[in-house]
Protein backbone atom coordinates (compact mmCIF):
# COMPACT_ATOMS: atom_id res chain seq x y z
CA UNK A 1 0.00 0.00 0.00
CA UNK A 2 0.91 3.63 -0.94
CA UNK A 3 0.95 5.81 2.60
CA UNK A 4 -1.15 9.08 1.82
CA UNK A 5 -0.65 12.05 4.19
CA UNK A 6 -2.85 14.61 1.89
CA UNK A 7 -5.14 14.41 -0.77
CA UNK A 8 -5.65 17.17 -2.57
CA UNK A 9 -8.67 17.79 -5.22
CA UNK A 10 -9.03 19.93 -8.93
CA UNK A 11 -11.57 22.17 -8.47
CA UNK A 12 -12.69 22.38 -11.70
CA UNK A 13 -12.70 19.54 -14.60
CA UNK A 14 -10.15 18.84 -16.63
CA UNK A 15 -9.70 16.80 -19.98
CA UNK A 16 -8.49 13.21 -18.59
CA UNK A 17 -6.70 12.91 -21.85
CA UNK A 18 -3.67 14.15 -19.73
CA UNK A 19 -0.85 11.67 -18.68
CA UNK A 20 1.37 11.90 -15.66
CA UNK A 21 3.58 14.57 -16.91
CA UNK A 22 0.44 16.56 -17.85
CA UNK A 23 -1.16 16.24 -14.54
CA UNK A 24 2.02 16.53 -12.84
CA UNK A 25 2.71 19.79 -14.64
CA UNK A 26 -0.97 20.96 -13.79
CA UNK A 27 0.22 20.16 -9.85
CA UNK A 28 3.41 21.75 -10.04
CA UNK A 29 1.91 25.09 -11.75
CA UNK A 30 -0.48 25.30 -8.16
CA UNK A 31 1.86 24.03 -5.49
CA UNK A 32 5.47 24.30 -6.82
CA UNK A 33 6.00 20.75 -6.70
CA UNK A 34 4.54 17.67 -5.77
CA UNK A 35 5.20 16.38 -2.57
CA UNK A 36 5.93 12.52 -1.62
CA UNK A 37 2.97 11.22 0.13
CA UNK A 38 0.26 13.11 -1.57
CA UNK A 39 -2.33 12.28 -3.90
CA UNK A 40 -3.77 14.82 -6.29
CA UNK A 41 -7.11 13.83 -7.63
CA UNK A 42 -8.60 15.20 -11.04
CA UNK A 43 -12.33 14.52 -12.67
CA UNK A 44 -13.97 14.78 -15.95
CA UNK A 45 -16.83 17.39 -16.83
CA UNK A 46 -19.51 14.82 -16.63
CA UNK A 47 -17.71 13.67 -13.14
CA UNK A 48 -17.79 10.08 -14.45
CA UNK A 49 -14.26 9.37 -14.72
CA UNK A 50 -11.79 9.93 -11.75
CA UNK A 51 -7.55 10.23 -12.57
CA UNK A 52 -5.34 10.22 -9.00
CA UNK A 53 -1.52 11.04 -9.73
CA UNK A 54 0.04 9.72 -6.71
CA UNK A 55 3.70 10.75 -6.00
CA UNK A 56 5.17 7.87 -3.47
CA UNK A 57 8.32 9.16 -2.45
CA UNK A 58 10.10 7.35 -5.78
CA UNK A 59 8.18 8.38 -8.59
CA UNK A 60 4.15 8.87 -9.72
CA UNK A 61 1.43 6.64 -10.15
CA UNK A 62 -1.42 7.57 -12.04
CA UNK A 63 -4.36 5.34 -11.59
CA UNK A 64 -8.06 5.91 -13.75
CA UNK A 65 -11.32 5.01 -12.26
CA UNK A 66 -14.23 4.82 -14.64
CA UNK A 67 -18.06 4.71 -13.42
CA UNK A 68 -20.40 2.73 -15.76
CA UNK A 69 -23.65 4.80 -14.33
CA UNK A 70 -23.38 7.27 -12.29
CA UNK A 71 -21.57 10.46 -11.20
CA UNK A 72 -18.36 10.94 -9.01
CA UNK A 73 -19.82 13.44 -5.81
CA UNK A 74 -17.20 16.19 -6.10
CA UNK A 75 -16.54 18.05 -2.79
CA UNK A 76 -17.37 21.42 -2.43
CA UNK A 77 -14.86 23.70 -1.21
CA UNK A 78 -15.28 26.24 1.57
CA UNK A 79 -14.33 29.53 1.57
CA UNK A 80 -10.83 28.96 2.93
CA UNK A 81 -10.45 26.90 -0.12
CA UNK A 82 -10.31 23.47 1.18
CA UNK A 83 -12.35 20.82 2.54
CA UNK A 84 -12.18 18.25 4.96
CA UNK A 85 -12.68 14.49 4.68
CA UNK A 86 -12.36 11.42 6.80
CA UNK A 87 -10.75 8.56 5.44
CA UNK A 88 -14.26 6.65 5.04
CA UNK A 89 -15.82 9.79 3.07
CA UNK A 90 -12.91 9.62 0.54
CA UNK A 91 -13.10 6.19 0.24
CA UNK A 92 -16.51 6.09 -0.77
CA UNK A 93 -15.89 9.35 -2.69
CA UNK A 94 -13.47 7.21 -5.39
CA UNK A 95 -15.60 4.72 -5.16
CA UNK A 96 -18.63 6.79 -6.65
CA UNK A 97 -20.74 6.40 -3.21
CA UNK A 98 -23.01 9.54 -1.51
CA UNK A 99 -19.41 9.78 0.85
CA UNK A 100 -21.34 12.99 2.28
CA UNK A 101 -24.13 10.51 3.48
CA UNK A 102 -21.19 9.18 6.37
CA UNK A 103 -20.56 10.86 9.47
CA UNK A 104 -17.48 12.98 9.84
CA UNK A 105 -15.12 10.14 12.05
CA UNK A 106 -12.41 11.49 14.41
CA UNK A 107 -9.59 9.84 11.88
CA UNK A 108 -9.29 12.26 9.30
CA UNK A 109 -7.45 11.66 5.92
CA UNK A 110 -5.38 15.01 5.66
CA UNK A 111 -6.58 18.26 4.02
CA UNK A 112 -8.68 17.78 0.79
CA UNK A 113 -7.90 21.25 -0.91
CA UNK A 114 -8.76 22.85 -3.98
CA UNK A 115 -6.37 22.76 -7.26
Amino acid sequence: MIHLDAVWLAAEPVDLRLGPESALARVVAVFGAAEPHHAYLFTNRRANRLKVLVHDGFGLWLAVRRLHQGRFVWAGARADGTVSISRAQFDALVLGLPWQMLAHGVEQRGVISVL
